[in-house]
């Protein structure tokens, strides 16, 4: 006999929809038997602005090594932090 699902409760904010499945089993409330894989090619990665102060000659020399690679630094920037935190973790 299948189970009964429970009704989905409406939520006033994201804030009180991500406490109430932190602290709820989903499987109580979707069937997830007929789920089907989706795709969402157009989504963005979600990102937040921060400030860093950086000694000039180093932010020259970042911009160099940007310019010789034909990218913006701040993208450089993003690409050796990336590569450093994956080498952390080998």
């Amino acid at each position: 006999m299948p189970k009964s699902l429970k009704r989905i409760p409406t939520f006033q904010s994201e804030a009180e929809e991500r406490t109430f499945w932190e602290t709820h089993d989903s499987t109580d409330y979707v069937d997830w038997t007929k789920a089907s894989a989706v795709r969402f090619p157009n989504l963005k990665p979600s990102s937040t602005s921060i400030s860093i102060r950086l000694p000039n000659a180093l932010l020259d020399s970042i911009k160099i090594a940007a310019n010789k690679r034909d990218v913006p630094y701040q993208s450089l920037i993003k690409i050796w932090l990336s590569e450093k935190l994956d080498a952390t973790k080998s």
